[in-house]
């Protein structure tokens, strides 16, 4: 059985490729249980932390699990909120094949997926990008977004600039001008895209900010509690899902909008698995505004796990 550390599946899971695979792996499908969601208690911490197993196989490929933790106040103590670790195994013996760091993982297929639904979602001719956050994820979702989109311009805020400026010093390598930016009103009412990574209880996104034709894309929220968007975007919005069945249960951009009444399950326009198979339509004119809710599905983390393999193999 292989040890695959994270340098080596960054290496082994390029953006566009990624992208494509997720692609496949949806059109093709699998098995997919709900993930368990378990709260953590942490002498002295408010916040506690929060455990997640997400398993997913397809019959005679592959099977695979991730155990994944969440602790929001790690970074205090230089650690990363996201740690886990990946199992694949042979779904026809149940042999292990390779065990596989599971934060780079988690960091590029989350990314991908995000980017995947924008190849639907996002205007063909969308030029600015706005990413909200500044965490270990938020430079993985720039590279994502532009593999799919020719972004000239990228533009991040953070709450705490110093981290946003230390992550655009890392991004000059792509063909777009990159800005740090304070106001985030401003911003979002001029972005074309604007994608959200970060682990907020009350909205940061206001939909009475959105112009025409901008696409959401949310990814931080895991819990029913957390919230990136307000209700006034959800409203304005096209709104689809990674996985509905994960999202309407998981996401706090969803599921208070649901308890409330302001969104109906028969609202969310299509999951992942429509817009790659056809089955929904997605952006539907240049004026529209769409939004993309992602949870997390351990069906992207099965395609990554098996791509980063096959590099290995090869």
């Amino acid at each position: 059985m292989r040890v695959i550390e994270a340098a080596r599946v960054h290496a082994a899971l390029p953006y566009a490729g990624l992208i494509e695979r997720l692609r496949a792996a949806f059109r093709r499908g699998g098995e997919v249980p709900l993930r368990s969601h378990f709260h953590i208690d942490v002498p002295g911490s408010e916040a506690g932390g929060t455990l997640l197993v997400m398993p997913a196989w397809q019959p005679g490929r592959h099977i695979g699990i991730k155990a994944v933790s969440v602790y929001p106040e790690n970074p205090q103590a230089g650690l990363p909120s996201v740690i886990g670790t990946y199992v694949l195994f042979d779904a026809r013996t149940g042999a292990p094949k390779a065990v596989i760091d599971g934060v780079a993982l988690t960091l590029r297929r989350t990314a991908c997926a995000s980017a995947l639904a924008a190849s639907h979602l996002a205007r063909a001719d969308a030029q600015t990008l706005l990413m909200v956050g500044a965490g270990s994820l938020a430079p993985h979702l720039i590279r994502a977004h532009c593999a799919v989109r020719a972004y000239r311009r990228i533009e991040i805020w953070n709450r705490n600039r110093a981290r946003a400026e230390a992550m655009a010093e890392k991004l000059t390598d792509l063909d777009a001008a990159i800005a740090v930016v304070e106001d985030l009103e401003t911003a979002t009412r001029a972005a074309d895209t604007i994608s959200c990574a970060t682990l907020s209880r009350a909205p940061l996104v206001h939909g009475d900010w959105l112009k025409s034709g901008t696409h959401v894309d949310l990814v931080g929220g895991f819990t029913p509690q957390m919230r990136e968007a307000d209700d006034a975007a959800i409203a304005r919005a096209a709104v689809f899902v990674d996985t509905r069945a994960g999202a309407m249960r998981e996401a706090g951009d969803l599921v208070q909008p649901l308890h409330s009444g302001l969104l109906k399950p028969d609202d969310i326009r299509g999951d992942l698995f429509d817009l790659c198979r056809n089955q929904a339509a997605g952006r539907r004119g240049d004026r529209e505004i769409t939004l993309f809710k992602s949870v997390g599905t351990a069906l992207e983390d099965l395609a990554a796990a098996e791509m980063v393999v096959e590099g290995r193999a090869a």
